[in-house]
């Protein structure tokens, strides 16, 4: 069974920045493509970023784009989601989960999922 866990979350003020990162264990880490979503308050979650197995291919949400930057180590089975120039609205909880398939946007398309970790940007 595969298991995903974050860490980094954090208070920051506006503007600043914050790294998140995922561990994952019990499967190939190699084999996974990799995803952050969010929760914000009252609002369902969303996607953020993916990146592939390989890590050659990256997605992001426009909402971050050119903010966030997603990475991967395949040596430490460990991906990270580096967020700058934070804004108030980006305060969630954000999650980390790996597919075996095709990533992206769909939640679907993620078998495995972290508990989260929470992200509070003060103004």
């Amino acid at each position: 069974q595969v298991q995903v866990v974050e860490s980094g979350g954090g208070l920051v003020q506006a503007g600043g920045s914050l790294t998140l990162s995922c561990t994952t264990s019990g499967g190939t880490f190699s084999r996974y493509g990799m995803g952050w979503f969010r929760q914000a308050p009252g609002k369902e979650r969303e996607f953020v970023a993916a990146i592939s197995f390989s890590g050659g291919s990256l997605y992001y949400d426009d909402s971050v784009k050119g903010r966030f930057l997603i990475f991967r180590d395949s040596a430490k089975n460990q991906v990270y989601l580096q967020m700058n120039s934070l804004k108030p609205e980006d305060t969630a909880i954000y999650f980390c989960a790996a597919s075996l398939r095709e990533v992206g946007r769909p939640e679907s398309a993620y078998e495995y999922w972290g508990q989260g970790t929470q992200v509070t940007v003060s103004s």
